[in-house]
């Protein structure tokens, strides 16, 4: 018996993707300069990870709800306030940053005092176990340690696509991609955005989402410039149209797993799940609009000289029917 196929867009679409490349390129452009802009002159809202903090344990009674815990600690005067468990679900860490800014013994006392105030309850009193103050030094540590993992997946990718199709394909995947990165983090300044550690992991994660899409439409690209006779706009089209649904379910799919995450996942993994939800859509789009015109314009246009098979491929493809 046959299942009934899911279907989100025709297997024959003939959309004339190659018509509007410059509008698309040129929006994605435009996106990526508003966002360089917004992140060199605003910024980050860096979180506790980045800028230190002051750091309190402590021990309730009875398991603690964090949500409430930390719904408490901002009606307190501390937005923002890093909540969790530490091994059992009585004890808590919580990381926020003073209100006075101090870093002496007295206020970091007083900061832990003012948290454990709000963080008890009637039915569920806390005590304090440990308090320290854990100072910027770790902060640059993470920060340069993020910008570190950045530069070694871009390189990875860079080096891995130009190894598996060629280097004009390399440099249209990677500026795609950074684009993606870019659009999402641009968004994250703009919108005030505490940015921490779990925002950084969802910011690698649309890098992963991005180029695995790139190169799922750029290996189209390959076979079909193989064994096409046809003007390169129209093997670029037609590879876009063939992988289309392909590419729109994988994301839709991804999306409502996210999406999940988002209203289930706690507001500790808020900013990564709304990363990669942006992340999705927008690299979604960037692969079906803008990799491939890119592969038209200037140094980086691709011609069928590019994609010759190589020496090893030309008995392999011989012996194909």
């Amino acid at each position: 018996m046959a299942l009934f196929p899911l279907h989100l867009i025709p297997n024959n679409t003939r959309i004339d993707f190659m018509r509007w490349r410059m509008l698309t390129v040129g929006f994605m452009a435009v996106l990526m300069l508003a966002s360089v802009g917004l992140i060199a002159t605003k910024g980050f809202n860096y979180a506790l990870d980045f800028t230190g903090g002051t750091s309190v344990e402590l021990l309730f009674e009875k398991p603690a709800d964090v949500d409430a815990v930390r719904d408490r600690l901002e009606e307190a005067g501390y937005p923002g306030a890093q909540v969790q468990t530490m091994g059992t679900a009585t004890d808590l860490m919580i990381r926020l940053q003073p209100k006075d800014g101090g870093t002496d013994a007295e206020a970091i006392n007083r900061t832990a005092d003012e948290v454990l105030a709000a963080a008890s309850s009637e039915d569920n009193p806390a005590t304090i176990k440990g308090r320290s103050y854990v100072g910027p030094q770790v902060g640059q540590d993470l920060a340069r340690n993020g910008i570190y993992a950045i530069v070694f997946v871009v390189l990875g990718f860079l080096i891995y696509i130009a190894f598996r199709f060629e280097w004009k394909f390399a440099v249209s995947a990677i500026i795609t991609t950074l684009g993606d990165v870019l659009i999402v983090a641009g968004w994250f300044s703009l919108a005030g955005r505490e940015f921490d550690l779990t925002l950084l992991a969802g910011l690698l994660t649309v890098m992963g989402f991005s180029i695995n899409d790139t190169i799922v439409v750029f290996d189209r690209v390959r076979e079909n410039f193989r064994s096409m006779r046809a003007e390169p706009l129209e093997i670029l089209n037609t590879s876009i149209n063939q992988t289309l649904s392909r590419t729109i379910i994988t994301s839709v799919v991804a999306f409502l797993t996210v999406l999940a995450l988002y209203i289930y996942g706690g507001g500790s993994l808020e900013g990564m799940s709304e990363a990669m939800m942006i992340g999705i859509v927008i690299g979604t789009a960037s692969s079906i609009l803008v990799a491939c015109p890119l592969l038209t314009i200037g140094p980086l246009k691709v011609s069928k000289q590019d994609l010759l098979p190589k020496a090893r491929d030309e008995e392999a493809l011989a012996r194909r029917p």
